[in-house]
């Protein structure tokens, strides 16, 4: 995984904002005609053409401006030139047409501009410069500002390793059903988010190497896989939510978590789950989570109520692609500390038990509950029996 995702950030910094330029065009304007006036010998009177009289309406034409002219006025002293009918295009004006579809009768966006563009352009146009240019740009630059703040920070400091003593005895961190929920998130996510960044960068990175056939395929098979996947990702981020959130509610506990940085300005108290992992549960599966899911579905058409004109599905791909961005920044740092970064978490998601010396230097609070009684030490037969500890006693927390 890491392998790709660090292919993925060397190559983003190759990109560039795409622009475009409207062509500019004059007008002529009609040149008056002129006198002419003829000079003979003095013998001879002088002769003087007289000025031709003034050009008349012409016949069938309604007005002689020619930016106020319809098609059919442009027509008759200009056959061929379809400069009202393009004009009329442009403006997003929407005609008449037999085709049952919405917006069949607009043949191009009225003019508009996103947040930060300084000139409005057709709606389309206006677009694709942002999607190209702004979201492309900051956001492929985001993912290598955290690869590489995440790179830097472990060859500083390292993986975050247990200093005390292993004593053998195990506590049931996470059930199955909790293990299988989370792990149906992760492989979910990982594959929208190789899809999604593939479908975003990959004009950058695939298509230089490998051409357009197969950037084409390749990008087609993403699309699909992307949509079909979406779904389940929601599912299973409304299955965690109602699973984990019991646990993940704020505390005066977190505030001094934050205050010590997480540990590294001295011990940080914690319980089950820590300040960091409260802010990423709820900043980013419950927050980002919602957005992502939210567009998604409205890309997907599949939410009832909404006219999914162009000018609708543009804002909702601008939302979707701001905030998937957002949630896969954040998400490198939970997968950093749940693997590389923190000696033992990925075991506990892998196998679900933690020992109780990993307890005691990470999760204090969460443990002193254990010690006391209140929180169980195994939660399910399956735990009493990995731990030895019988069920009576698991189901009493002793």
């Amino acid at each position: 995984m890491k392998t790709w995702l660090a292919t993925l950030a060397a190559g983003l910094s190759l990109m560039a904002a795409c622009g475009a330029a409207l062509a500019q065009s004059s007008q002529p304007g009609a040149t008056p005609p002129l006198s002419v006036v003829k000079t003979v010998p003095p013998a001879t009177p002088a002769l003087t053409h007289a000025r031709p009289p003034a050009p008349q309406g012409l016949p069938n034409v309604e007005s002689a401006d020619i930016l106020q002219q319809n098609q059919a006025e442009r027509t008759q002293v200009q056959p061929g030139n379809l400069a009202p009918t393009y004009r009329l295009a442009l403006e997003g004006t929407d005609n008449f047409v037999n085709i049952p579809a919405l917006e069949a009768g607009v043949l191009i966006q009225p003019k508009t501009r996103f947040l930060g563009q300084s000139r409005d352009t057709t709606a389309g146009e206006a677009w694709r410069q942002y999607r190209n240019g702004p979201l492309t740009l900051y956001g492929g630059w985001l993912i290598v500002l955290v690869f590489v703040a995440i790179a830097a920070f472990y060859l500083i400091f390292g993986p975050l390793r247990v200093k005390g003593e292993r004593t053998g005895r195990l506590i049931e961190r996470f059930t199955a059903l909790e293990r299988i929920v989370h792990w149906t998130v992760a492989i979910s996510f990982l594959i929208l988010a190789f899809t999604g960044l593939l479908m975003l960068f990959g004009k950058h990175i695939v298509l230089p190497v490998f051409g357009h056939v197969v950037f084409g395929w390749l990008a087609y098979l993403c699309k699909n896989v992307h949509n079909f996947v979406g779904p389940l990702f929601t599912l299973s981020l409304i299955v965690t939510f109602v699973i984990f959130v019991k646990d993940n509610f704020p505390s005066m506990a977190d505030v001094q978590w934050i205050k010590k940085a997480g540990g590294a300005r001295g011990h940080a108290h914690a319980g089950r789950f820590n300040a960091g992992e409260k802010l990423w549960f709820w900043g980013g599966v419950l927050f980002l989570g919602v957005i992502v899911s939210a567009s998604g579905f409205v890309l997907n058409e599949i939410v009832p109520g909404i006219l999914y004109t162009r000018g609708n599905m543009q804002v909702a791909n601008v939302i979707h692609l701001i905030a998937a961005v957002l949630i896969f920044s954040a998400s490198l740092g939970h997968i950093y500390m749940g693997t590389l970064g923190m000696e033992g978490a990925y075991r506990a998601m892998r196998d679900g038990y933690v020992d109780d010396e990993w307890a005691r230097e990470h999760h204090d609070l969460w443990y002193d509950d254990i010690q006391n009684g209140r929180v169980p030490r195994v939660r399910t037969q399956e735990g009493a029996r990995k731990t030895g500890v019988p069920a009576k006693t698991a189901q009493e927390g002793a």
